[in-house]
């Protein structure tokens, strides 16, 4: 496989856009590790546990040889990935499988703790237990647990989407310092690696990874207080963000000496302007309401949509090979098209030479092996910009 060492498990395959963005565990019971090996070490109360390597996972990345064609990373992401009922973390983990994909799934914090114990958030610059996304009922806390850590033995990574969620106002997250933002991140780890205690839930295993090494990267709500947050993530020996809005396809830079992954501006038929590369923006340009809009333009919106996400893979795949960054939501909006064009979108990608579809902590991995010279080149070439003379001649230099 090109980019990583053979034995890999990869798959083969300015916005004008409105801005947003079953076993037991109790007594003296000791989890078995993957694949039930012996027992692992449970960390704090057991809502956490060190099972070893993630399963499911790349060899080492290599770097790029001269001359060398690039592959074509694509990452799908999930804002919050709490499961609410509608079976979309599910479905979607299904689809990743099949497909010989992974994802990175940003949990919110909150997501994982009872509304009856909101008391225990104290989010920055609002009242204790606010949350604009409001909480989980118990049964959609026992799912999400389910899914998160199927999704880590499946080799997803679990990032961080922060708590509340606060886009607006004075107590905003655009407004966050960094010393705001070590708290949200603290309550965000507490909620991960406490839920046990949180739930008094016995008959769940725990989540099989220490969520504190886990974690290297993030998105914040709304796309917002990336500039405070920066300061913070570098502290916490982060690797990436990807909360810039309105970012190119182009290859990435580092911020504050973090990878900064953007969402992106992508062609959206039908118009003059480019939209963000986000289920929420595409909707927010199709709907005059935020959530629904006419059912019968639904058809319509759902191949715009799967055509918007396939404009933007087909330019970069055909000339600079940037990176194509995308994010998602679990949710229905406008009869849920915006989940079919992602599922729609996927599947065109995956059987694609070169293609990668991979987490953001992958592509960080790969990016962090290659020659600086390297990557300078990659991001000389401008969006839509093919290489001269081609890849072989293009890189052969470096």
């Amino acid at each position: 496989m090109r980019g990583f060492s053979r034995r890999g498990l990869l798959g083969l395959g300015a916005a004008a856009a409105v801005g947003v963005a079953g076993c037991g565990f109790g007594g003296g019971d000791r989890p078995r590790g993957v694949g039930g090996g012996p027992p692992v070490a449970v960390i704090g109360d057991g809502s956490t546990a060190d099972t070893g390597p993630q399963p499911r996972q790349p060899d080492r990345p290599v770097p790029l040889q001269p001359g060398e064609t690039p592959p074509q990373f694509v990452v799908f992401s999930w804002d919050g990935a709490g499961e609410i009922g509608n079976g979309l973390f599910p479905r979607f983990l299904k689809l990743a499988k099949d497909h010989g994909a992974t994802m990175t799934f940003f949990l919110s914090g909150l997501y994982l703790l009872p509304e009856s114990k909101k008391h225990l958030y104290a989010p920055p610059n609002n009242p204790v237990g606010a949350s604009d996304i409001g909480y989980l009922k118990d049964e959609n806390v026992r799912a999400t647990l389910t899914h998160v850590r199927q999704a880590w033995l499946d080799g997803h990574e679990i990032g961080t989407h922060f708590n509340g969620h606060f886009c607006a106002g004075s107590g905003s997250v655009a407004r966050w310092s960094p010393t705001d933002w070590r708290s949200e991140i603290d309550q965000a780890v507490s909620f991960v690696t406490n839920w046990r205690t949180n739930t008094g839930f016995t008959d769940l295993p725990p989540l099989p990874f220490d969520y504190r090494r886990e974690l290297t990267g993030s998105r914040t709500p709304c796309l917002l207080g990336q500039e405070g947050l920066l300061i913070t993530a570098r502290e916490l020996g982060w690797r990436y963000d990807a909360s810039s809005p309105g970012g190119l396809q182009r290859w990435p830079v580092k911020k504050e000496g973090i990878w900064d992954l953007p969402l992106q501006s992508l062609p959206f038929p039908g118009h003059t302007f480019e939209v963000l590369s986000m289920d929420y923006n595409i909707l927010a340009n199709q709907s005059k309401s935020t959530t629904r809009g006419v059912p019968a333009n639904y058809p319509t919106w759902r191949t715009q949509a799967t055509a918007t996400y396939l404009g933007g893979f087909r330019r970069a795949y055909e000339t600079n090979r940037a990176p194509l960054f995308i994010g998602n939501h679990f949710e229905e909006w406008n009869g849920g098209i915006y989940m079919d064009a992602v599922e729609e979108a996927l599947k065109a990608m995956s059987d694609k030479r070169d293609v990668r579809l991979v987490s953001f902590r992958q592509f960080v991995d790969w990016l962090d092996v290659q020659d600086p010279k390297t990557l300078a080149r990659l991001r000389s070439l401008a969006v839509g910009q093919a290489p001269s003379g081609g890849w072989g001649a293009y890189l052969s230099a470096v």
